[in-house]
């Protein structure tokens, strides 16, 4: 036997034992902080430079949408699973035009490649939100991603915007009950969420919706580059001239209440308003929300913080360690 010093103390050890090392294991972290830190920090300017919120929002919400409360099973009870990359989801009806948004984060994902696809798409599309004046959504990271094509959400779980509804619904407000609900989300998720309207268009070749181009989207919002809020801290947003489609409101690149205001007041035909859009201040359970956003700005965005990060946790399986802040 022979003692090993160890600190300045001494023990009894095997013959050899000193000699023995024990080798280092290095593992890699499920979640990489630090680059969703970088990735959080370059989405800001890199979607508002390009004019692009309205759409990576919708790939956030389109990714999520399709959660189902009933099946117990993930992925197939879809979510936020970052599913919507992978045929034949993003070629569902409802998805179309998003392989545009896919391409515009593509060069993002290369640069951080330790972000899953879901944490990618969720974190945008808050991200495209705040950069537009928004509230700033208090999100978590860690996602699992759908690996392939078989795990897919299957059509149709998306909503729709007018009759014929596919799930029978009789009514636009039953219609966005049975989907949402679904979720496990709602009446005031409904009304604050379709506040999100307020960035976009729609256009007629994707959605079947809006006009080819109207005196708003023809022009691209607003009088000059800078922030219509005013808001120091706000990236400048380019004037997308030549854009296409119909929008719910004027500034459609500014996230602020005008899409409640807008749709209660329907004071510009060149506005758009589908019979979804119509229906929260139609409907008695939806009104008192729609009309409590109309009137306070403050309020909107205090509910619609919630509703978005509900949103973007649906049908989410978290990696070891997971969900994290930022």
């Amino acid at each position: 036997m022979q003692t090993c010093s160890t600190k300045g103390a001494f023990r009894r050890a095997p013959v050899g034992s000193c000699r023995r090392r024990i080798p280092t294991v290095r593992v890699k972290a499920a979640v990489n902080v630090e680059q969703l830190k970088a990735l959080r920090e370059e989405l800001f300017n890199y979607i508002n430079s390009r004019g692009c919120n309205p759409i990576i929002v919708r790939l956030g919400w389109h990714d999520s949408g399709t959660y189902d409360k009933n099946i117990a099973e993930w992925p197939a009870c879809g979510g936020a699973t970052g599913s919507i990359r992978f045929k034949p989801e993003i070629d569902h009806a409802a998805n179309k035009g998003l392989a545009i948004a896919l391409g515009i984060l593509a060069p993002i994902k290369k640069k951080y490649p330790d972000v899953s696809y879901a944490d990618l798409f969720q974190m945008a599309s808050a991200v495209a939100v705040e950069a537009a004046g928004g509230p700033k959504i208090p999100m978590r990271y860690g996602r699992k991603d759908a690996s392939g094509p078989e795990q897919c959400a299957p059509d149709g779980r998306l909503p729709g915007a007018a009759h014929p509804f596919a799930d029978g619904s009789v009514s636009p407000a039953e219609h966005l009950r049975r989907v949402f609900y679904r979720m496990g989300l709602e009446d005031r998720d409904i009304v604050v969420l379709s506040g999100g309207h307020t960035l976009g268009r729609a256009r007629p070749e994707r959605s079947g919706f809006g006009e080819h181009s109207t005196k708003y989207t023809a022009v691209g919002p607003g009088a000059s580059t800078a922030s219509p809020s005013g808001s120091p801290d706000r990236p400048v947003t380019p004037k997308p001239v030549g854009q296409l489609g119909s929008s719910w409101t004027v500034n459609w690149l500014e996230f602020d209440n005008s899409y409640f205001r807008e749709i209660k007041s329907k004071r510009d035909a060149e506005l758009l308003v589908l019979p979804t859009d119509a229906c929260i201040f139609e409907d008695e359970a939806f009104r008192p929300y729609a009309e409590k956003y109309a009137a306070d700005q403050e309020a909107f965005f205090a509910d619609y913080q919630v509703s978005h990060a509900k949103l973007s946790e649906l049908g989410v399986e978290w990696e070891e360690g997971a969900p994290v802040t930022l």
